[in-house]
């Protein structure tokens, strides 16, 4: 699979659980961190309070552990873009072998905080989606 944003991640020891592998929650807080990340090279934004989205749903699927000082990758890419809600997924993957070490999918909402209520992906995070997942398939028919 290919992600249009990657973060890389060196497991820390507060990213541990007591049997010695990556808790599970911190998975999420690794899918956070990129999906902020890609999220404000989408819009062309600088600071998280530029973001016009709220997170409605997190999954992850466990594959295999990660452990202390592994370097990870963490790849996200827009999948689908509904009327006000669009879904990201997620691979991440241990540097040194390139196993496939956790799945994710979180499910967006475009959210007006002034008015408290969601309101329809704008056009420009749409034209922004379809540029990078052009450029994915432009470098795929490339290799």
């Amino acid at each position: 699979m290919q992600y249009p944003f990657t973060v890389s991640i060196v497991v820390s020891f507060r990213d541990l659980d007591a049997l010695g592998h990556v808790n599970n929650a911190v998975y999420l807080t690794y899918m956070e961190q990129t999906r902020i990340g890609y999220g404000l090279q989408l819009i062309g934004g600088m600071d998280v309070a530029d973001l016009a989205f709220i997170l409605a749903e997190a999954t992850v699927s466990y594959l295999r552990p990660a452990h202390y000082g592994d370097q990870l990758e963490v790849g996200v890419r827009v999948g689908e873009i509904g009327t006000k809600s669009f879904v990201m997924d997620y691979g991440i993957r241990r540097r040194s072998d390139g196993e496939l070490i956790a799945r994710g999918r979180t499910v967006q909402v475009w959210y007006d905080y002034r008015a408290q209520r969601s309101q329809p992906v704008p056009d420009a995070f749409r034209a922004a989606v379809a540029r990078d997942n052009g450029q994915l398939s432009q470098r795929a028919q490339e290799s």
